[in-house]
């Protein structure tokens, strides 16, 4: 996500882009290209998902709509912006899934959410991948839009996010050996009206509690940098207000769950294409006890199209590619700083391996974990947040910025 920071008014001499015709025109083909294959290969419900993630992607860059900086700034700078643009998704998608999960059929076709165990695993892998956020510069959904939008760095990240998802598979077994609990449904347990107003209200605390932390640190709500397009011009090209994107991420998600039956996730696919990696250099992956499950076993066996969170993984990397080309943003750099990349291969194993231990990365723990009614997803944020603050302060070993806004004075 962007950094909320305060920025001067624009002018009429403030620069815009043009659009970059060459890159969107090549993501517009990916994705229809794409489509249509997967679409011909696997099923038209399938390339429907990956065109979900097309726009999953153009919204996450649009609205630069991310985890790792609106935890950070909150963490360091009291600024709130990001973490309630966060429970307003929450609200929202918690409105649409609950009733529906509760019925257990959406249009005719059977749905169920996200709902995990909660245990050591669990707490340790999202502390974990609270740390790797900090340090690789991204979560799930950060690393796939920004690797699309151009970011060279957060090539590393995402090659060694694989990496580390491919260790955490094969240590899955030991850590599941640890003292855990059954998976609880809030849905479930309390009736979805209950749940739903219970949810609610701590968003609600929540959202209170941000505003109230950044007056204090501030005086006021700190403001973003103004647009530099309006009406059709900004829905096109961005950037987006951040309750576009929250609200659009919701809807977008009640999209997957009505297509695939469940909600969004992001870093199975992680595990599933580094496993395929290996067992292509000849490694026995099958004969882990990860993918000894026939559901397992079979995915591992198919194409990497038949696997909905691959195709969706693949389509956000295309549609944030298809964003930056309208932004006229996408200019990668090449030239990294040696202690920037050490902490994106760093970040990128914690990510993967965390994400493994706990069920879910930002996406499917987080934000569908709640959204599925989840006790799970609770724990997850709780612990994400604890490795948020650690690896906050880890930062500037590795000479990566934390971002504070300019004190004001009158000198």
């Amino acid at each position: 996500m962007a950094d909320v920071t305060l920025g001067r008014a624009a002018g009429p001499a403030a620069f815009v882009p043009g659009i970059d015709w060459r890159v969107a025109g090549a993501a517009l083909l990916a994705l229809a290209g794409g489509g249509l294959w997967i679409g011909d290969s696997v099923s038209g419900t399938q390339a429907a998902l990956y065109l979900i993630g097309g726009a999953m992607g153009l919204v996450l860059y649009h609205a630069l709509f991310g985890f790792t900086s609106a935890f950070r700034v909150f963490i360091a700078d009291r600024r709130g912006a990001g973490l309630r643009a966060q429970m307003v998704m929450l609200a929202v998608a918690c409105a649409l899934f609950f009733p529906v999960l509760a019925a257990g059929t959406l249009f005719g076709t059977p749905v169920k959410g996200l709902v995990s165990p909660v245990g050591v695993s669990v707490v340790a892998g999202a502390f974990l991948f609270g740390i790797g956020m900090q340090l690789g510069g991204g979560c799930a959904s950060g690393t796939l839009y920004t690797v699309g939008g151009g970011s060279t760095r957060m090539l590393v990240t995402l090659f060694f996010f694989v990496v580390g998802s491919v260790l955490g598979a094969y240590h899955l077994p030991w850590w599941q050996t640890q003292p855990t609990f059954a998976p609880v449904s809030l849905v479930s347990a309390w009736g979805w009206p209950l749940a739903l107003a219970v949810n609610l209200a701590v968003f609600a605390a929540v959202y209170a509690v941000t505003v109230a932390l950044e007056k204090r640190a501030h005086g006021r709500l700190v403001e973003g940098a103004p647009a530099r397009t309006e009406g059709v011009q900004r829905l096109m090209r961005g950037p987006w207000p951040l309750v576009w994107g929250a609200v659009a991420l919701a809807l977008l998600n009640f999209a997957t769950l009505a297509l695939a039956g469940r909600p969004w996730g992001i870093t199975s696919a992680f595990a599933l294409w580094g496993s395929k990696g290996l067992g292509a250099l000849g490694v026995d992956v099958a004969s882990w006890p990860f993918w000894q499950p026939p559901a397992q076993a079979k995915s591992l066996q198919d194409s990497v199209l038949a696997d909905v969170t691959s195709v969706m993984d693949f389509g956000i990397i295309v549609g944030a590619l298809f964003a930056a080309g309208l932004a006229g943003k996408f200019a990668p750099v090449w030239k990294l700083p040696l202690r920037s990349l050490v902490a994106a291969v760093v970040g990128g194993v914690l990510l993967g391996y965390g994400s493994r231990l706990a069920y879910g990365c930002n996406i499917g723990a987080y934000f569908s974990g709640i959204a599925s009614g989840s006790l799970h997803g609770w724990v997850w944020i709780v612990a994400a947040l604890a490795g948020n603050v650690l690896g906050t302060r880890l930062r500037p070993l590795f000479g990566l910025e934390v971002e504070r806004v300019p004190r004001q004075t009158s000198c």
